[in-house]
C-alpha cells in the first residue's frame, strides 16, 4: 500500500530533529529550575522596591528598563489601599513597617549600636535623619555615613530597608549643642520652634503609604531594650512614650539613675490658670521656674529591680526622646507646632494637637530608655 504524499516527502532527518526539540521542550517545562532561589530573591527585592520616582524614600527606587525603541514607558498609576494598613499589638507577625526618625546634631556611636541591637526585623525598618548644615552637623554626617556604609554592606539581617539623610534648609537658632546651652530658658522658644520645623520636615519627607508606625528616637538615646518597638506596640495605643532616664555616678562614686525628660505629664488646673493669663505667643515651659503642679511621669517612676514595666498612665504632654506613634495619627494632621499652640510647642504641642484630633496619649512610667550623659 502506498504511503501518503506528505509522509513520502518528509525528510527522515527532519523527523529526528523535531522529536529532539519536542523532548527538550518537555524537559524544560517539567524539570525544577536550578536558579529558583535566585529568581525568588530577585522577586523579593523587586517587591520591596519603589516602582517609580514618585514613590516615598521608605522603599528604594529602581530605574525601569527602556523599551526597544529607546523610549521609557509612561509612569505607572499606583493604588494604595490604606484601609489594609494595620497597626496591631503584634506588628512583627503582621509584617508592619516602622519608620524610625531622628533629628541629629551629634553622632553618638552608642546610639547606632543601640539601633543595631533592635530585635524588630530590620527589613521592616526604614530610618530617616535630619542634620543641621553646620560644622558640627558636617562632622555628624560623616560619622553617620561611615556607620551606615558598614551596616548596609554587612550581613543581610542587620541591613535596614532604607535610610534617608536630610540636611536642614534653615540655620539653627543656637550655635552650640552642649547640654547646658540647649536647656537655657532663654533659648527654649527659638530652639523648640526650630526642632519642630526639623521634625516636620523629616516626617513629611519620609513617611510613605506603607508606614504603620513612626518611632521618634533622639540621637542621644544610647540604651533601650532590644524589643523596644514590640513592647511599646503591644499596648496598642496611638501615642505611647517610655520614661527617659540617665545613668550617672552619685556622691558615693556608684552608678545610679535619675530622671532626664520632664515633658511627659498630666495637666493641672494650676497650669491651665497660668496659661489663661499668658499672651497668645507665650509658651509654658515645664521644669523651669514656674510651679505648674503638673504630675510629671518622671517623678512617678518605680526604679526598683522588680518593678512592673507594663504600668501605663494617660498623659496630656509627651516627650520625644523615644516616642512611638501610629502613622495614622500623623496622617490625620498631628504634627509638631513651631508656634505657640495652646501655649505649648514641639512634642508637648504635638500631644495637644493629637488630643484635639481625638487621639489619646499614654506613658509607661516604669519602662526606661537612657539618655547620653555629657
Amino acid at each position: 500500500m502506498a504511503l501518503p504524499r506528505t509522509i513520502r516527502r518528509t525528510n527522515p532527518t527532519m523527523l529526528v530533529l523535531a522529536g529532539l526539540l519536542t523532548l527538550g521542550f518537555l524537559v524544560f517545562i517539567f524539570s525544577p529550575s536550578s536558579n529558583a532561589a535566585t529568581v525568588s530573591t530577585a522577586k523579593r527585592k523587586f517587591d520591596s522596591a519603589a516602582a517609580h520616582p514618585l514613590s516615598p524614600p521608605t522603599a528604594p527606587f529602581q530605574k525601569t528598563a527602556s523599551s526597544l525603541k529607546g523610549k521609557r514607558p509612561p509612569p505607572p498609576v499606583v493604588h494604595y489601599h490604606m484601609n489594609n494598613l494595620t497597626t496591631t499589638p503584634d506588628p512583627v507577625a503582621n509584617q508592619e513597617k516602622v519608620l524610625i526618625l531622628t533629628p541629629l546634631a551629634r553622632f553618638y556611636q552608642g546610639y547606632w549600636d543601640n539601633l543595631l541591637k533592635l530585635s524588630y526585623p530590620h527589613s521592616l525598618i526604614a530610618i530617616g535623619f535630619i542634620i543641621p548644615k553646620t560644622r558640627e552637623g558636617n562632622a555628624a554626617t560623616a560619622a553617620l555615613q561611615a556607620a551606615i556604609a558598614q551596616t548596609q554592606n554587612g550581613p543581610d539581617d542587620q541591613r535596614f530597608a532604607s535610610i534617608s539623610i536630610l540636611r536642614q534648609d534653615f540655620d539653627p537658632p543656637i550655635s552650640s549643642q552642649d547640654e547646658s546651652e540647649r536647656h537655657k530658658k532663654e533659648n527654649q522658644k527659638a530652639r523648640r520652634s526650630a526642632m519642630s520645623r526639623a521634625r516636620n520636615s523629616l516626617l513629611f519627607t519620609t513617611i510613605g503609604p506603607s508606614t504603620s508606625w513612626v518611632l521618634w528616637l533622639d540621637a542621644d538615646i544610647v540604651e533601650s531594650p532590644p524589643n523596644l518597638i514590640q513592647e511599646l506596640a503591644s499596648h496598642d495605643k496611638p501615642i505611647i512614650v517610655p520614661n527617659c532616664f540617665q545613668r550617672f555616678k552619685n556622691d558615693k562614686g556608684d552608678w545610679d539613675i535619675r530622671p532626664y525628660d520632664y515633658n511627659s505629664w498630666q495637666d493641672s488646673q494650676t497650669a491651665a490658670d497660668i496659661a489663661a493669663k499668658m499672651a497668645p505667643d507665650d509658651i509654658l515651659l515645664e521644669g523651669y521656674d514656674i510651679a505648674t503642679y503638673r504630675t510629671l511621669m518622671a517623678k512617678t517612676a518605680d526604679t526598683s529591680a522588680g518593678r512592673d514595666q507594663k504600668v501605663i498612665q494617660p498623659l496630656d504632654g509627651v516627650g520625644g526622646t523615644a516616642l512611638l506613634v501610629k502613622a495614622e495619627v500623623h496622617r490625620d494632621g498631628a504634627m509638631f507646632p513651631p508656634f505657640a499652640f495652646y501655649h505649648l510647642m514641639e512634642t508637648e504641642g504635638f500631644a495637644k494637637m493629637a488630643r484635639r484630633l481625638g487621639w489619646s496619649c499614654w506613658g509607661l512610667p516604669n519602662y526606661f530608655v537612657y539618655h547620653y550623659n555629657e
